[in-house]
């Protein structure tokens, strides 16, 4: 029989937030060199517990073991010391500093009184190679794709020596080719013998990274499973305990007028370079178009322009036959624009407002929520409380901080207040990052209720499975121009792979 040596145990582990339990008497086992999932719906309790594990809280009651011994991870700099290192979901970064200056931040090389640079950019670089984590050192990281700074998180806490390594949805921004190049790091991490826990939603990911899973719900342990003993519907029963339709069901909609149209399109990048050359395209309500591409060629700077966000160098955006090129933010979202944004903490809430001000922040100007600029809370308290019913968000109160939500039930808020507004237009970036399937196969039917309203959904999303479900046509976009424009029932995943590397579909027109 082999010899398994548990790395972390955590036993009968509890946390409680003023009389709620986010953990409710958790175990788990991690073992030398294995990938052990955690699995569990939004508001499981899995950041939490992995928060306690990596110092960031303090567990109510329970006990942590580290390699057999008995410990109190009374900070994150006991838990870097045990060699425990986590990348989480909002990664914890300075935009202002570049990727060099936050690798070693907290952990400097120094040559004497002096920072030694040179060392640390030799010790990244090598690092950079072996695992595949290529980014480049000296560039700001506000100036970098929401990709490359997930590279960065890995690369600090690999710089700082952990060997029980600890990843919050990783892959939650990463397209298809990014997510086997990381599963092929994390298997190498394993076989060199460091021991990897990776929280995840998505089942697919589990079945081909993981060796066993632990699944928690409503804070509580239901059981941890080696991976090739339970299908993808076991594990989605297991999560959200109800059957989950893991396949949807997309009726035929009579296409309407059209609502978006992109012409000649020109944007250049927070760099200056011309990211958007000359874009065009259609949208029709009752249609969802899915955008599909590799990270950073061009989705962040269509969803800006079209949004208000970035400036449009040349081209024009139409919205239900209004220019609305370079209009404010306030003119285009009052000309029937909704807008679920990529990051939703950086651009969707606002952390320290409460659920119910975040519900309202679209429209707290206007009747009901104001009249005379003066708010009216028990409106906006009245119209949170149908909201947070209505969208299942998970939350013990609508006056609760946003900040206080697991990232999914944040995402909720976002999707509420956008579709509530009745737009015409709807772009949804990412809508599902970050959300186990029961909340996806909701946000999911939410957008085909909206298609089926005759609205027009312009759908950004990395998730492929997510864009070929979803979409009524697919344009792939590959340097700032259209590639290939497929209709997901005469397409596959290898086909939108080749356009997403610039490979083009013979008879397709660049727009």
């Amino acid at each position: 029989m082999e010899n398994v040596t548990n790395v972390i145990e955590m036993r009968h582990i509890v946390k409680d937030f003023n009389g709620f339990k986010a953990n409710d008497d958790i175990n788990l086992v991690l073992r030398h060199g294995e990938i052990l999932a955690l699995l569990g719906e939004n508001g499981a309790g899995k950041s939490t517990l992995m928060s306690i594990l990596s110092g960031l809280l303090a567990p109510t009651a329970g006990e942590i073991l580290v390699r057999g011994h008995q410990v109190d991870v009374k900070n994150p700099t006991i838990a870097k010391n045990l060699g425990i290192g986590m990348v989480h979901q909002h990664f914890m970064l300075m935009d202002s500093f570049t990727v060099l200056e936050n690798i070693i931040l907290g952990h400097e090389t120094t040559k004497g009184p002096k920072l030694d640079l040179k060392k640390a950019r030799t010790q990244i670089d090598e690092l950079s190679k072996r695992y595949g984590l290529n980014v480049d050192p000296n560039k700001r990281v506000g100036d970098i794709t929401v990709a490359q700074q997930q590279r960065v998180e890995i690369l600090k806490v690999l710089y700082r020596g952990a060997d029980i390594l600890i990843f919050d949805e990783p892959t939650a921004v990463l397209t298809p080719q990014e997510i086997t190049e990381f599963i092929k790091i994390l298997k190498e991490l394993a076989k060199e013998g460091k021991s990897i826990i990776l929280i995840t939603h998505k089942l697919e990911e589990i079945k081909r990274a993981a060796d066993r899973v632990t699944v928690i719900r409503a804070g509580k342990s239901v059981g941890t499973f080696k991976v090739a003993d339970v299908t993808d519907n076991n594990l989605a029963e297991l999560m959200v305990g109800r059957h989950v339709n893991m396949r949807l069901t997309k009726p035929a909609v009579e296409l309407g007028k059209t609502i978006l149209n992109v012409t000649n399109l020109q944007v250049k990048n927070k760099q200056g370079i011309v990211a958007l050359k000359g874009l065009s395209f259609n949208l029709r309500g009752g249609e969802i178009l899915g955008v599909a591409g590799i990270d950073g060629n061009g989705q962040d700077e269509l969803v800006e322009a079209i949004t208000g966000l970035q400036h449009v160098n040349a081209g024009k955006i139409m919205v239900n036959g209004r220019d609305l090129t370079n209009q404010k933010v306030r003119k285009i979202t009052q000309g029937g624009v909704a807008h679920i944004p990529a990051d939703r903490q950086k651009y969707g809430l606002i952390l320290p407002f409460s659920i119910a001000d975040n519900l309202a922040l679209q429209n707290y100007y206007q009747k009901p929520f104001s009249r005379h600029h003066i708010l009216h809370h028990d409106v906006i308290n009245q119209h949170a409380q149908q909201l947070v019913k209505k969208f299942d968000i998970r939350t013990t109160g609508i006056n609760l901080p946003v900040s206080d939500l697991s990232g999914g039930n944040q995402q909720k808020v976002i999707i509420a207040r956008e579709l509530d507004r009745d737009s015409n237009l709807i772009i949804a970036f990412q809508p599902t990052r970050g959300l186990d399937v029961g909340a996806i196969e909701y946000i999911h039917k939410q957008l085909l209720e909206e298609r089926a309203k005759g609205r027009a959904i312009l759908l950004i999303s990395y998730e492929l499975d997510e864009i070929m479900q979803l979409s009524d046509r697919i344009i792939v976009l590959h340097d700032g121009n259209i590639s290939g424009e497929v209709k997901p029932e005469e397409t596959s995943d290898e086909e939108l792979g080749l356009l997403m590397t610039g490979v083009k579909k013979e008879g397709t027109a660049l727009a």
